[in-house]
């Protein structure tokens, strides 16, 4: 392919994958594939319960159905790719497909950073100002949100994706990773990447960081207003709707930001690799048990679910 300095002149990628060790791979590919599956199962689950159950029709529930619809797309993106190349010994993937499957996984990414945000948001006017919730959280609004996030994950995605695979590309085609990993797809490039670079910088902390700092300032203002409840009851009752959003913002955050802002002498590329399987894979599996687990108004919902299906199935 001709070294034209304005197009790339590597046409394929290879993944190292998550392990080159045989037994350790008949060991993750069930595994990997079981959660996959359960992922989708509840994910799935959970946004057919929202829909169908009028008692779910609240703002509440509609981000969390947006949010189980996100983890959906998120490890869609790169699980199935994940489980077929345990059985390659070339973990082959074409410069579209690498760069396609970065910007899928890269908008979920973004998208859900602002998507728990907004769910912050939302506890906030529940528990601040429960007689104005319905008329501030209004239909209309929530639509809205769920537009913002999506369109600023999509802008954003975009904004890395495409200067980081216009870049010249012309020696060493390995990527150290089991998917598309932007940071490990730059350093093979044989041009200058400070610019991409910075940019992605400046998206990770304007989402990233910027989605935390409302997420914070929500919860300032929250345990502000729990100090003003005087019965002890309203207080649990009011932590105990902020406690699964907690749980799901502390581990995707955690992990997440570990792995791209860090310096690169911090981690090891395994170790990277065990904090990418745990954001990418393992949190959108959890997500929804965590939301479930402790959840009444879920638990009844399912409950109608199974008399309805086992109603007509009689």
């Amino acid at each position: 392919m001709e070294k034209d300095r304005n197009h790339t002149s590597t046409v394929m990628f290879v993944l190292v994958g998550i392990s080159d060790e045989k037994d350790l791979q008949l060991i993750l590919f069930p595994l990997f594939l079981g959660i996959y599956l359960v992922t989708l199962l509840c994910n799935l689950t959970l946004i057919i319960l929202i829909r169908t159950d009028i008692h779910l029709h609240t703002p509440m529930y509609f981000f969390l159905s947006v949010l189980s619809f996100i983890d959906i797309c998120y490890t869609t993106s790169i699980s199935p790719r994940m489980l077929s190349d345990f059985f390659k010994d070339e973990k082959t993937i074409s410069f579209i497909a690498c760069a396609t499957q970065y910007f899928v996984a890269s908008w979920m990414g973004q998208s859900e950073f602002c998507l728990l945000a907004a769910m912050a948001y939302d506890r906030y006017v529940a528990i601040g100002h429960p007689l104005q919730y319905s008329s501030i959280m209004a239909p209309g609004l929530c639509w809205k949100i769920v537009a913002t996030a999506f369109g600023t994950g999509f802008l954003c995605s975009f904004l890395e994706t495409v200067p980081s695979f216009n870049l010249y590309y012309c020696g060493s085609n390995v990527i150290q990773h089991f998917f598309c990993n932007i940071t490990e797809v730059i350093i093979l490039s044989c041009s200058s990447t400070f610019v991409t670079q910075m940019i992605i910088f400046l998206v990770v902390l304007i989402v990233g960081f910027g989605s935390l700092l409302i997420i914070l300032l929500s919860y300032g203002f929250i345990a502000a207003s729990i100090l003003k409840i005087s019965s002890v009851k309203g207080s649990v009752k009011a932590l105990n709707t902020c406690a699964s959003h907690l749980a799901v913002v502390t581990l995707f955050y955690g992990t997440a930001l570990s792995v791209y802002v860090h310096p690169s002498s911090r981690h090891s590329e395994q170790q990277d690799k065990v904090l990418s399987v745990f954001y990418i894979i393992i949190i959108p599996m959890l997500n929804p048990l965590i939301y479930s687990l402790r959840n009444k108004d879920i638990k009844e919902a399912l409950k109608r679910l199974i008399n309805r299906v086992t109603h007509f199935t009689q």
